[in-house]
């Protein structure tokens, strides 16, 4: 088994500065602690954080050969949300803890077939797009928010 560089260390965006390879992410998979990804280029490396990390994009992982390595947001499917009451669209959105990328005049959410049938339901217009999804990250700056049920299957505390 050929041994390949392991990235131990993340370096927020604005807080890394030189040549990087570059390494497209959706948005789940930009949730890691441990993994082995390929640069756009080929070259294969392990990510082996100390603890389960929301990587953002612009992020960039320090190969224990000094080597940095930039993560990007990828294409992937969404819908673009449009409506006479965004505002309302967006607070149903995050009722639902719904990662949601917010924009002045719309919304973008990931391709799923029950938010976009409870948004049309609202009277917001969909527009399914291939972009990259940069959401809201959590109320302190990084992470992200998390799904959670709601109602009789929750468990109580």
């Amino acid at each position: 088994m050929t041994d390949i560089p392991i990235a131990q260390r993340l370096h927020r965006k604005g807080q890394w500065q030189g040549p990087a390879l570059l390494c497209a992410l959706d948005y789940s998979a930009r949730l890691l602690r441990r993994k082995r990804l390929t640069t756009s280029t080929g070259e294969r490396f392990l990510v082996d954080l100390a603890q389960t990390t929301s990587l953002e994009d612009g992020d960039a992982l320090e190969l224990e050969t000094g080597q940095l390595v930039q993560i990007s947001a990828a294409q992937e499917a969404l819908y673009r949300v449009t409506g006479p009451d965004l505002v309302r669209l967006a607070w149903h959105v995050g009722n639902r803890h719904t990662p949601c990328q917010i924009a002045p005049d719309h919304l973008c959410v990931q391709a799923d077939p029950v938010i976009g049938h409870m948004l049309e339901h609202l009277g917001a217009r969909l527009e399914p797009v291939s972009a990259p999804f940069k959401p809201e990250g959590g109320a302190y700056g990084h992470g992200r928010t998390q799904s959670h049920a709601h109602g009789a299957t929750a468990h109580a505390h």
